[in-house]
């Protein structure tokens, strides 16, 4: 399993509406600033954001997306599987076809790595993080929030 910068960027963003959240809309031009995403890439993310119910948007003056519910409500699992980002740790997409037709013998260690990927991310939601930064000790390694 390796997260892609899709995966990355799509949980980046995210947090950077959550860290806003009742703020109104946040318009894609500020957060790919904050964050240094291109514009392009967001709104390719977005799309599939807003697709999966995570996000809503508004056109016109004053408009842009804000989180479709709570921060504390959308797990990163979420936002992962909704760019189609995949945690899938087999070689073989859990088909146990990985030799030559027949289940290898790390086939079941892989799923169950998957398994507890995908059960570590379902169990951690976007306030979650966020709090866990803002209240994190080690001043040593908080960066500028707006540049998560």
């Amino acid at each position: 399993m390796r997260l892609t910068t899709k995966g990355r960027y799509a949980v980046t963003a995210m947090l950077d509406l959550s860290i806003n959240y009742g703020s109104g809309s946040i318009t894609l031009a500020d957060i790919s600033e904050r964050q240094s995403i291109s514009l392009s890439y967001l709104e390719q993310l977005f799309s599939k954001l807003r697709k999966h119910n995570l996000v809503s948007s508004a056109r016109g003056p004053g408009g842009g997306y804000k989180l479709s519910r709570p921060a504390e409500e959308i797990t990163v699992f979420d936002v992962i599987s909704a760019v189609d980002e995949n945690i899938d740790s087999t070689a073989c997409k859990k088909q146990a076809n990985c030799r030559n037709g027949e289940k290898c013998l790390s086939h079941h260690l892989w799923c169950s790595l998957s398994d507890q990927i995908q059960n570590f991310l379902s169990g951690i939601t976007l306030g979650q993080v966020i709090s866990d930064y803002q209240n994190s000790p080690d001043d040593a390694q908080k960066i500028n929030i707006s540049g998560l």
